[in-house]
């Protein structure tokens, strides 16, 4: 019965389905709307979680929520995959919408990163629910918007809602090997975290026939720019290091004259021990040493709130009797032990594994591209992946 729905041929239909939906963040309704009634097609709960995020981005947001319910108390497990994808970007060679297959490789913006992820989900779900009769606990599983978007609306909105108030344990099928570098499969117990900020440069104008009676902002810029990305980062024994990345830089004055303001912005991920407090004592000491003329100032971007601002990393233990569970459930379905390897960005699963506070299993196909052209994902590890889950749902929850 488990191999009558989780097979080659059923994600190759349903991923296509998923693919061929174009689903850029803040534009996913179609596609929301689509997994809803698949849910509902296979008598499946499920309903459209509604959100409106005010302050920032005035954002009608969709999730699609279900949870199946056992018979007595037991562990809540949450399921959690985005549905939205990045913009498609130039460079492609296949049809970004095309879902074309070759091989075992199927190609299409968002198959890695995470239709695939979500198609796992789907297909572990309706197995779990057409084999399983008599079972404990819970299991809530939800298919999110707004992930590659600015502040994670989808699952941030979950978590204000009460929707993770009692969940025990959280899997999010984002593709572990590719951001790690390691073979299928990988598990991910933990991830670093991040923040965005922005330097802003006060100098002073002058006529550009006579600079030196200026401060030039944008040389001062320069010289606060170099000593950011040559700051000593903080290493961990999971998450190594964290990154600088100067991602923007703006700035200029009226034609021939001194520019007096200049700025840019810094995505900063950062690991254990390192948090906004400390990206400001980074940026003061790189100003100091910078001896600028000038002034520079730092600001972190705005946020609907505070607990979306940015990103804490967080680990989870290999001894967690949850990890165990999950890796025996790995051996089980590839006969293979995980890698353990540790995500190197941020994702929904910062906001579960820190803010949420439970073991957070990254934990998804292989492929290569997330994020850039020709993106594709490996099918047989799609199905691997729904395999795991269904394993591990049945490990955890029946006796």
């Amino acid at each position: 019965m488990i191999k009558e729905i989780i097979n080659r041929e059923n994600v190759e239909n349903l991923l296509a389905d998923l693919i061929k939906i174009p689903s850029h963040f803040f534009r996913e309704d179609e596609v929301m709307e689509f997994v809803f009634k698949w849910f509902k097609d296979k008598d499946l709960p499920v309903k459209i979680h509604n959100f409106h995020e005010k302050k920032i981005t005035d954002f009608d947001g969709k999730n699609v929520v279900g949870s199946l319910k056992g018979n007595d108390e037991g562990p809540k497990v949450l399921l959690n995959g985005h549905l939205d994808t990045v913009e498609i970007c130039e460079g492609w060679t296949k049809e970004p919408l095309g879902a074309e297959i070759e091989g075992d490789k199927m190609y299409g913006v968002g198959s890695l990163d995470m239709k695939s992820g979500c198609v796992a989900i789907m297909l572990a779900v309706e197995a779990f629910s057409k084999t399983v009769n008599n079972f404990n606990g819970e299991i809530l599983y939800t298919l999110v918007s707004d992930e590659e978007g600015p502040f994670g609306l989808g699952t941030d909105n979950l978590i204000l809602d009460g929707y993770t108030d009692d969940v025990d344990v959280a899997i999010v099928p984002e593709p572990s090997s590719g951001f790690a570098g390691e073979d299928f499969p990988c598990l991910c117990l933990g991830a670093r975290g991040g923040w965005k900020y922005k330097v802003n440069v006060k100098g002073k104008s002058a006529h550009g026939a006579n600079p030196e009676k200026g401060i030039n902002a944008i040389s001062e810029l320069s010289k606060i720019l170099l000593e950011i990305e040559n700051s000593d980062l903080q290493g961990h024994e999971k998450l190594g290091s964290g990154s600088i990345c100067v991602i923007d830089v703006d700035g200029g004055g009226a034609p021939l004259s001194v520019p007096d303001k200049s700025s840019f912005s810094v995505f900063r991920h950062v690991t254990i021990g390192e948090d906004k407090a400390y990206i400001r004592k980074e940026f003061e000491e790189a100003v100091k040493k910078a001896k600028i003329k000038g002034t520079a100032t730092l600001e972190f971007r705005d946020a609907p709130h505070k607990n979306c601002d940015g990103f804490l990393p967080y680990v989870v233990s290999e001894s967690n009797p949850y990890t165990q569970s999950f890796k025996k459930s790995v051996l089980e379905v590839t006969e293979s032990n995980p890698q353990i390897a540790y995500f190197s960005s941020v994702g929904d699963f910062n906001y579960l594994g820190s803010r949420v506070k439970v073991p957070t299993f990254v934990f998804g196909p292989n492929g290569e591209n997330y994020h850039s052209a020709d993106e594709y994902v490996e099918l047989n590890t799609v199905v691997k992946t729904a395999e795991v889950i269904y394993d591990y749902l049945v490990n955890i929850l029946v006796d």
